[in-house]
């Protein structure tokens, strides 16, 4: 009996054991797949203890590791390759269209009928509008290919107002008066100032078309910085898609659906969020860089 006793107590350290390496080793896969997923690197999953189905499982995740790189490395030159030729197709659209809108220039300067001067305001508008998509592009695959985001202490006080200044004239075309609360005290972050200016235009520029005359910008102790504005032809699933690429509405057909896109991108290298609410008909954008190390 006490041999039988013996064995028993033998049996259940040695399965404890066994379990406990089991468990530390299984452990160690789930860490180590997660430093993988969360760091760009080519290492692959290790293991220390010497179980079998520990290290096939180890092997398994590794050899989904290796298809997962090979398809983010295509899906990455591709992307790159898609940028580089977009910048190349719109370089090359600048010659032609400025050289069209040169020759409109000279057409107006000549006698015409009625019906001429009408085709001829059409071509212009469509020049016009195709010459700024492809600016837009140009600077979209630009901003996108950059990766040389330079951050440094930037007082978002300033940069808010100096946009509002900037626009001011395009405001007041637009019959917008706009309501602007910034706290005196200095909202401090570390931001590309030409990154941030650019993605408040681009947010200012989007309230201009949309508003109906009302324009309220909203700096908070946080930095939380606020846009909102009534925007009745907007709705939800509208609002819901306006940071996609390409992305217009039927009251912006002149928009390259580009603008909020660049703001988003430019938005989250600086490590901040932008987001666009659409409550009772009206348009509220947010931007929100976190301070230091949140």
């Amino acid at each position: 009996m006490i041999i039988l006793c013996v064995i028993l107590a033998l049996v259940c350290v040695f399965l404890g054991v066994k379990l406990f390496c089991l468990q530390r080793g299984i452990d160690e896969v789930c860490e180590e797949f997660q430093e993988k997923m969360e760091e760009d690197t080519n290492t692959l999953i290790t293991v220390s203890g010497g179980d079998r189905r520990v290290r096939r499982l180890a092997a398994q995740i590794n050899g989904q590791l290796r298809l997962l790189r090979k398809e983010r490395r295509t899906l990455q030159n591709g992307d790159l390759e898609l940028k580089e030729a977009v910048t190349n197709i719109s370089h090359d659209l600048r010659t032609p269209l400025t050289a069209i809108c040169g020759y409109l220039d000279l057409l107006e300067r000549e006698e015409k009928s009625k019906n001429v001067n009408r085709y001829l305001k059409m071509i212009r508008d469509r020049s016009e509008a195709l010459k700024k998509l492809t600016e837009e592009l140009f600077r979209y695959s630009v901003i996108t290919s950059e990766k040389d985001i330079v951050l440094e202490e930037v007082i978002s006080n300033r940069v808010l107002e100096e946009c509002v200044s900037v626009y001011y004239g395009a405001l007041k075309k637009g019959g917008i008066v706009p309501e602007i609360t910034i706290p005196e005290e200095k909202i401090v972050r570390m931001l590309d100032q030409d990154a941030l200016s650019r993605v408040l235009g681009n947010v200012v520029s989007n309230a201009i078309k949309y508003s109906q005359g009302d324009l309220e910008i909203t700096l908070t102790s946080e930095g939380e910085m606020i846009f909102s504005n009534q925007a009745p032809l907007l709705d939800e699933v509208q609002v819901g898609r306006l940071f996609e690429r390409f992305y217009t509405v039927t009251s912006a057909a002149k928009s390259t659906g580009l603008g909020l896109s660049i703001a988003r991108t430019l938005t989250e290298s600086m490590g901040g969020e932008i987001t666009a609410q659409y409550v009772q008909g009206k348009l509220c954008i947010r931007v929100f860089f976190p301070e230091n190390g949140d």
